[in-house]
């Protein structure tokens, strides 16, 4: 079965399962895992930050994120698709008491404009009786968008206007080192537009378990303590931060060669009659494309191509592929056919 349903789908290599095996590890909630500690050194200097905390997963650290920024009855400003408001199943809502104010974009990258116009309609009742706006979050790259990538100049502008406005900023980076190695712009001067910023490695990078959320050590600190809240804390972490730390060593560069696997997927899927897809070019590793005009739902063109040895995922009416570390151009060439005969089918 050739997997594009996600980055999420890679499997460890043999050289990190050795990495994993060999760690040294200690108690990662007393701080006394070295191989973890040694993962958040690496990740706050990469991402030009004062201290890191690690944590399981990607959406344990928006909601930690979003708790240590914010009090109850406050309003986050994010794009109206980002992953906060369409993928982690409310839980902001329900672990911080916010409201959430979408932003409309075009591709997941919005404006100062945008900003402008969430600030006015969150604002426009008296003092008295409106909630305040505390946190932008911004998404780098953005998932349901196709992978697009913020370009630091934009960022830069949206985030100098959002906290000239009084508003904090979170990245959610689960794939910024995607948008790192797509513009060739250091992840430093991305992670500097923000106040708390986080990293995922289980996506492109290939590692089982591991993010590390990234901010100030007064941020981190505060967030230290929303983790064991949350029951974030873990013992002898040292065995998946091993992989985050061979995955930095061995798995950064190697992202073009998913991208460019995306485009070939991508070109190859414009040739196909009946196919349209949304961007022919996409800018990281990640494919979408609509089928209405075979007469087939994407359910059934979803389950005929899985007959046929390829599994994608839908995100609405589109269906999503997603390109990595254990898909290859000869994948790539049998998913192109598969979906061919897909297509053709009376």
């Amino acid at each position: 079965m050739i997997l594009l349903t996600s980055d999420t789908e890679t499997k460890p290599t043999q050289a990190m399962r050795q990495a994993i095996a060999n760690a040294p590890v200690g108690d990662e909630q007393k701080g006394e895992d070295p191989t973890v500690n040694l993962l958040l050194e690496r990740v706050a200097d990469l991402l030009g930050k004062e201290d890191a905390l690690f944590f399981a997963c990607g959406t344990i650290c928006n909601f930690v994120s979003i708790k240590t920024h914010t009090r109850p009855a406050d309003v986050v400003l994010a794009e109206q698709m980002s992953h906060i408001i369409r993928a982690e199943s409310g839980g902001a809502a329900l672990s911080s008491g916010v409201l959430m104010e979408p932003i409309a974009s075009e591709r997941g990258i919005f404006t100062v404009n945008a900003v402008e116009q969430a600030l006015q309609r969150v604002t426009t009742a008296p003092y008295l009786y409106r909630a305040i706006p505390r946190l932008l979050c911004v998404e780098q790259t953005h998932n349901f968008a196709g992978g697009s990538v913020w370009r630091l100049e934009q960022l830069r502008k949206v985030c100098d206007f959002s906290r000239q406005k009084g508003l904090a900023i979170h990245m959610d980076g689960a794939r910024l080192l995607n948008a790192v190695v797509a513009t060739q712009t250091p992840a430093y001067d991305f992670a500097a537009c923000a106040d708390s910023v986080w990293i995922d490695f289980t996506k492109g990078l290939g590692a089982p378990i591991g993010a590390v959320l990234a901010g100030t050590k007064e941020f981190i600190s505060e967030a230290r303590r929303y983790k064991h809240i949350f029951g974030g804390a873990m013992r002898q972490a040292g065995i998946v931060a091993a992989g985050c730390l061979h995955a930095l060593d061995h798995h950064v560069e190697r992202l073009q060669d998913d991208h460019d696997n995306a485009n070939y997927l991508a070109q190859g899927l414009s040739q196909i009659e009946g196919i349209t897809v949304r961007e022919t070019n996409p800018e990281t590793n990640i494919v979408f494309f609509d089928v209405s005009k075979l007469r087939l739902d994407t359910a059934m063109f979803l389950t005929l191509l899985q007959e046929r040895g390829v599994k994608m995922g839908a995100v609405g009416d589109s269906i999503r592929a997603v390109t990595h570390l254990d898909v290859f151009r000869p994948d790539i060439d049998f998913a192109l056919d598969a979906i061919s005969k897909v297509a053709t089918l009376k």
